[in-house]
């Protein structure tokens, strides 16, 4: 059996799930190779059978005052991931988003001969702009997740293949509703609105409060409509799922986790949530956000890849991102963009409300989320809407993960 060693470097939550659905990709489409593969992830990589010698929690960190902090953090996981591409020659690489660590690591490597393959491409075409030259010196190459970026990296002189989103084709509820409820001890006959405040240490910091100031505010809510007024045939088969009998009345919250975070990071903030608002359910669970998706009626998400989760699920949902005021001072005037969220970017318009910065309050994310469930029209096109994303991010067939499987075969078989 021929053996290939690949070094797989990811450190964020997205990257950590991309990494683990890449990784087992690679072991199925190519049962005769033996794989060793190693290099940066965490909890989901490691179960995928990759060799993870920097874990992504410890370098899941965002905002130019806290990197500032964990400079050494940082440059300690360089010099590993260096010191072990250079002891075990990998035969490519495959860098995944994390763009202000791998492509630092990129411009080291490449320049040593290594082959260095990009999945899941820095949002150059969003900010910071003047990062292309580096990609088109430092990688050989790119594997884009979205529609337009084939063509906006092909204008630039990178190789470039649009392999489609990777959690297309890899997401699907593994339970059905009554299942879920059960296992998370839920009931059944009342609605769930899913909280996702993020994946990294800060953006639980500055999103979980304001999200569960609003869920205070929304649980006498009475929209005056019932759910099945506003589910259609278009979020089949999820529409089959809802209560005849539920309307938005008292909602349970669920707070699915990250896989960089830990129930301990959420726990103080709920528990305090629940003293002061002791009929309201808040519920954190694990390794169970797109059963929590599909499963509810409305999410509020932080902007990231749980948003394309929330669409592929069908959930309608209000984005939301804030971080401390020296960072957006810093990083917006950087941003070419008037819209935020991923789902917003692939429609190519804003589907969805994003929240931004001071507009991130509890009774701003409130009257948002009443606006929308108390408009059954409203809503109806959302869903529309993002069943629209979801036919795009499908374009390219049904498993981004295995395309960008074969493409990173193919570069192997270029070394």
């Amino acid at each position: 059996m021929k053996t290939e060693t690949l070094m797989l470097v990811a450190g964020e939550a997205s990257g950590d799930k991309h990494g683990a659905a890449l990784a087992r990709a690679l072991k199925q489409l190519y049962p005769e190779t033996r794989f060793e593969l190693f290099g940066s992830g965490g909890d989901e990589m490691r179960a995928a059978g990759v060799e993870t010698l920097v874990d992504a929690r410890d370098v899941a960190i965002i905002g130019v005052p806290e990197i500032a902090r964990a400079l050494r953090r940082f440059y300690r996981a360089y010099r590993t991931l260096l010191s072990a591409a250079r002891r075990r020659r990998p035969a490519t690489i495959v860098l995944i988003d994390w763009p202000d660590f791998n492509m630092r690591l990129a411009r080291k490597l490449h320049r040593e001969g290594f082959k260095i393959v990009y999945y899941v491409s820095p949002q150059v075409w969003a900010w910071r702009r003047y990062r292309v030259g580096a990609l088109r010196r430092d990688v050989d190459r790119m594997l884009v997740i979205l529609p337009f970026e084939e063509e906006f990296y092909k204008k630039v002189g990178i190789e470039v293949e649009y392999v489609g989103h990777p959690l297309v084709g890899e997401l699907a509820a593994t339970m059905s509703r009554d299942e879920f409820c059960r296992a998370h001890d839920f009931d059944t006959k009342r609605p769930i609105v899913a909280l996702l405040p993020g994946s990294r240490q800060k953006e639980i910091h500055y999103h979980l409060p304001v999200m569960l100031d609003a869920a205070r505010r929304l649980r006498n809510a009475d929209f005056g409509f019932r759910i099945e007024q506003a589910t259609s045939a278009i979020r089949s088969p999820q529409s089959a799922i809802r209560s005849p009998q539920s309307s938005i009345l008292n909602p349970q919250f669920v707070v699915p986790l990250a896989s960089t975070v830990r129930r301990r990071q959420v726990e103080p903030a709920i528990q305090l949530t629940r003293l002061e608002a002791n009929d309201l359910s808040v519920t954190a669970i694990e390794n169970d956000t797109y059963n929590a998706l599909t499963y509810a009626e409305f999410a509020i998400v932080a902007s990231g890849t749980a948003t394309v989760e929330a669409a592929l699920a069908g959930t309608p949902m209000v984005i939301i991102y804030r971080g401390s005021e020296l960072n957006w001072r810093l990083i917006r005037p950087l941003i070419q963009l008037d819209t935020f969220g991923m789902v917003n970017l692939i429609a190519g318009r804003r589907i969805v409300p994003e929240l931004m910065q001071r507009e991130v309050t509890g009774e701003r994310i409130a009257l948002e989320v009443t606006a929308i469930l108390s408009d059954p029209a409203r809503l109806s096109q959302m869903r529309k809407d993002l069943e629209r994303v979801r036919e795009l991010l499908g374009a390219g067939g049904s498993s981004g993960t295995a395309r960008a499987a074969h493409a990173v075969m193919e570069a192997v078989g270029k070394t």
